[in-house]
């Protein structure tokens, strides 16, 4: 049983390293063959109306450069609707925007700052602004996330390469505190792999693209068609990924559209952001998981295996390859002084054999972990660095092994909400900062 059981685990962290080794090979073809591209803004063949959406609870520390940043967008005036949700606020959040507002009489009938009071989160104030939107199309920029200037320019001129098949586009995000502290550059490395390996491969390779939390834009119509978005919803962004998914439709990987958001600075603000992250999209892949068996077409199939791998099977897996692993470890350590001590788990006979496995497998992961940040940081200006190489190896033995604890918690909370039907849509808010 020992011997079944550890060879599964090592056989299943092996299947997790194929799955990224693809995704992996995925992204390089795609930058080797965008890398050479000229990017040039040219005008678009025509420019649909865009309603912009931006959810603020207690944003004031960052609404402000946010709402700067949005109304000096390449984009033409009239053809731009803002709205600024103060949601459930009790700061100045709304007399912040409206100050910035006043600085731009030229746009200023084209941009509501709204106190809404109502519930439902992010989904909520999404749902209310798709009742009252009269843009063609509807985008999304949360309160920390600044759009660069030509942001939207790009997510509307991916989306009109076929509007018919592409009901939704998406950019990319940067984290604009990156150099706050070793956390914040930590999470900066994993944004960037994120974006540049994940996101590309996935869509070099499966045309699947995954609608981030921001700086994203979806067809008013068509989202309304499905029911808009899933009031409460942890990951509102994930769970609607699988209903344009599951209709046929794409979303499109705009990767020249740009966003740069605040991370969290602290590490309880960042492991309770991740936990109501991985609670999310655990309750996605719970809530998608029939998907398997029915008639859904190939690539909600494949997202869901994707995920159930990812957040189920792999995560076990690497929870059990460090049991193994440590327990092992002590055990040979307390052999020193007690011979009669051996290890605790072996494969057949030889022990060495188990020791030599776990080991090839941890230097796997190591190398391909810190060969996917520097390949990603070598395909963004000014992010490959002697310090990237070395962060990267650090982080791995500290800051990617939180995620297994994130993990194990939100795993623990979900299983929870649903025994004692507890209401899983509160969540902690994530610190802001002046910056």
């Amino acid at each position: 049983m020992d011997d079944a059981l550890q060879i599964t685990t090592l056989i299943s962290i092996w299947l997790s390293l194929l799955m990224s080794l693809t995704t992996f090979v995925g992204a390089i073809y795609f930058w080797l063959r965008h890398s050479k591209v000229l990017v040039k803004i040219t005008p678009l063949k025509r420019y649909p109306k865009v309603t912009l959406v931006v959810p603020a609870h207690n944003e004031e520390l960052v609404i402000s450069k946010t709402t700067q940043a949005i109304l000096n967008l390449n984009y033409p005036a009239d053809r731009l609707e803002v709205f600024i949700y103060a949601d459930n606020c009790s700061d100045g959040t709304a007399k912040v925007a409206q100050k910035i507002i006043s600085q731009y009489p030229e746009r200023r009938a084209n941009i509501q700052v709204i106190e809404r009071t109502g519930t439902g989160g992010k989904a909520g104030v999404l749902n209310d602004a798709l009742k009252i939107a009269h843009g063609e199309y509807l985008g999304v920029y949360d309160a920390d996330a600044m759009p660069e200037e030509n942001a939207l320019y790009f997510l509307v001129k991916k989306i009109l390469e076929n509007p018919e098949k592409y009901k939704a586009a998406f950019g990319r995000n940067k984290t604009r505190n990156a150099r706050q502290n070793f956390l914040t550059k930590c999470i900066n490395q994993e944004i960037v792999v994120t974006q540049r390996i994940q996101h590309c491969g996935i869509w070099q390779l499966f045309k699947i693209g995954r609608i981030p939390g921001t700086n994203f834009i979806i067809n008013t119509d068509y989202v309304r068609s499905i029911g808009g978005w899933r009031n409460g919803a942890l990951t509102e962004d994930t769970d609607i990924s699988f209903k344009i998914m599951g209709s046929g439709s794409l979303i499109a990987l705009a990767y020249n559209s740009e966003a740069f958001q605040q991370e969290p600075e602290r590490l309880k603000d960042y492991y309770f952001q991740r936990l109501r992250w991985a609670k999310g999209n655990y309750e996605v892949v719970i809530n998608n998981f029939h998907h398997l068996f029915d008639k859904s077409n190939w690539r909600v199939k494949l997202e869901t295996i994707y995920y159930s791998c990812t957040f189920f099977w792999f995560n076990l897996a690497i929870v059990l390859s460090d049991i193994i692993f440590i327990a092992n470890l002590s055990a040979l350590i307390i052999h020193i002084w007690d011979p009669t001590v051996e290890l605790p788990f072996t494969i057949s006979r030889s022990n060495i054999l188990l020791a030599q496995i776990l080991l090839f497998n941890w230097l796997l992961m190591i190398l391909l972990y810190i060969l996917q940040i520097n390949v990603a940081m070598n395909t963004q200006y000014g992010q490959s660095t002697n310090e990237q190489l070395w962060l990267s190896l650090a982080s791995y033995f500290t800051y990617s092994q939180l995620f297994i604890v994130v993990s194990v918690h939100a795993v623990n909370s979900v299983m929870m909400d649903r025994i004692f039907h507890r209401d899983s849509t509160k969540w902690v808010k994530t610190k802001r900062f002046a910056d």
